[in-house]
């Protein structure tokens, strides 16, 4: 099951990420380059980065300077994730590309790729939950609640996986097929966000 690898990847990075827990540390990369593992290990790197990103620039006491180059920083790397899904997607694009769409076969809300984005996402939710509910400096309220959060995250993970894996076993019997339409984010172009090419 394509999911199955999906998580074992994704677990892989944010535990080698947390390692040292440091938004600076350099990527390892433990597969072949250009290899679909490689890719899936990318992203979740990614997502890891800009999950600590994101609370570091939330300190109510950080230098609005510094969150300024914080903010620049998490909108790169929503660009590189969002490249990242876009990669996946070609993968499963030219995987399925000879398959035989049959007549009422249907497109899904969302691309396999967009899908394996979210899991990427609860990977790292459930690793920080978890960490939650063994907090000793945290009351035992607040573990309990965090426990409950987790055994919903854990299901959750169960359902996507299992979805994510029909999705692509529907694609694969061609009665789903896959229309896949570029992100074409506007905010992080010059020639489409008016602040920016108002400015020149």
């Amino acid at each position: 099951m394509f999911s199955k690898l999906c998580v074992e990847i994704f677990e892989l990075a944010t535990n080698k990420y947390h390692e040292a827990d440091n938004v600076d540390t350099p990527m390892p990369m433990p597969f072949p380059n250009q290899s679909i593992e490689s890719v899936l290990f990318k992203k979740n790197w990614i997502d890891a980065v800009q999950w600590h990103l994101e609370d570091i620039i939330r300190n109510p006491s950080i230098d609005p300077v510094e969150a300024l180059k914080i903010k620049r920083r998490i909108d790169a790397s929503n660009q590189e994730r969002t490249d990242l899904v876009e990669m996946i997607d070609s993968f499963f694009l030219n995987k399925y590309s000879n398959v035989h769409r049959h007549d009422d076969a249907t497109i899904n809300t969302e691309s396999p790729a967009w899908a394996i984005d979210r899991l990427s996402i609860l990977v790292l939710k459930i690793f920080h939950m978890n960490e939650e509910t063994k907090r000793v400096d945290a009351s035992n309220e607040h573990r309990f609640a965090c426990e409950k959060k987790l055994k919903v995250l854990l299901e959750q993970k169960e359902d996507l996986m299992t979805s994510i894996d029909q999705l692509l076993n529907d694609i694969e019997q061609g009665k789903k097929w896959m229309k896949v339409y570029k992100q074409m984010k506007m905010y992080n172009d010059p020639a489409l966000n008016p602040i920016l090419y108002q400015s020149k």
